[in-house]
């Protein structure tokens, strides 16, 4: 005798039991996609609206009085000398960080003394600190040196102090992760010096750091404005403190317009540090390296 079971019953129970199952999942994943998307409209639609100040005829009217781009015109005639000037900081901010940034990164991550640990704590200490603090701190110590203070290079000192970490840290993380002691013994065992050895065999394989501490470095420099504020004199105006005299004084249209050129100068190196896949400590390029 044959026997015939029917299962359509129990698959069908068990279908619904496992739908049953992934709905939280699905619901928590639209949740988690809803939260994102509207934290980015949070963050994107304001730059949006201040980048289309800037294109507008007249904000107050919107888009319908038209668009020009006159304000981009007028900033750029007004202002294209601080533009030159935020530069000229970066790139000097950028090689003093590089000359003296990549030795103590290279020197921290060899050595293992409480000494060493206690020098980077330090050099971490202006990242905690207001720039505003930091600031007035070179101000009491250096503000007698009447030619130092009124010059470009007391700016310049100001982002060393304050990019510098950034640079120490994406040197010395990635320091930290290669076997730099086995290579130099092995050098050395070839007969190579310590600057043949530090020039073929150290920098090569600090590269990632050092270039995730060179776009840190730029682009902090670049947007840094409460320690140049207190800095700045009217001969030395870089382009945030500019920024903010637009928005403080003149038309909303030409703050807004300003923000233009700012995002045309910053979002190349954001994009660049994102492509690149570099971040402050430059484990990501460390690992893209690798792989």
């Amino acid at each position: 005798m044959n026997v015939i079971v029917d299962t359509t019953a129990g698959n069908g129970h068990g279908a619904r039991r496992i739908a049953h199952l992934f709905m939280p999942r699905r619901l928590i994943a639209l949740g988690q996609w809803a939260v994102t998307l509207a934290l980015c409209a949070f963050l994107i639609v304001p730059v949006v609206m201040s980048v289309m100040a800037g294109l507008t005829v007249n904000y107050f009217r919107g888009v319908s009085s038209g668009l020009t781009v006159r304000w981009l015109v007028e900033v750029w005639t007004q202002y294209h000398a601080s533009v030159f000037l935020s530069l000229e900081v970066a790139a000097a901010t950028l090689v003093v960080t590089l000359i003296t940034g990549v030795p103590a990164g290279y020197a921290l991550a060899r050595s293992k003394t409480r000494a060493a640990r206690f020098v980077e704590e330090l050099l971490v200490l202006p990242i905690a600190l207001p720039g505003l603090a930091s600031a007035l701190a070179l101000i009491v110590v250096y503000g007698g040196f009447t030619a130092f203070r009124m010059s470009l290079w007391f700016i310049v000192a100001g982002h060393v102090v304050f990019t510098l970490p950034f640079m120490v840290r994406a040197v010395a993380a990635v320091a930290a992760s290669v076997d730099l002691r086995t290579l130099e013994e092995g050098a050395a065992s070839l007969g190579a010096t310590f600057l043949e050895r530090f020039r073929t065999v150290v920098l090569p394989n600090l590269r990632p750091g050092i270039l995730a501490g060179a776009l840190a470095v730029v682009t902090l420099s670049i947007g840094e404005f409460n320690l140049t504020w207190m800095l700045h004199t009217p001969d030395t105006k870089t382009l945030p403190v500019g920024l903010a005299d637009t928005y403080a004084s003149l038309r909303i249209e030409i703050g807004s317009a300003y923000t233009i050129v700012f995002f045309v100068m910053t979002m190349p190196l954001l994009v660049a540090m994102q492509w690149l896949g570099v971040d402050a400590t430059g484990q990501r390029a460390l690992r893209r390296k690798r792989g």
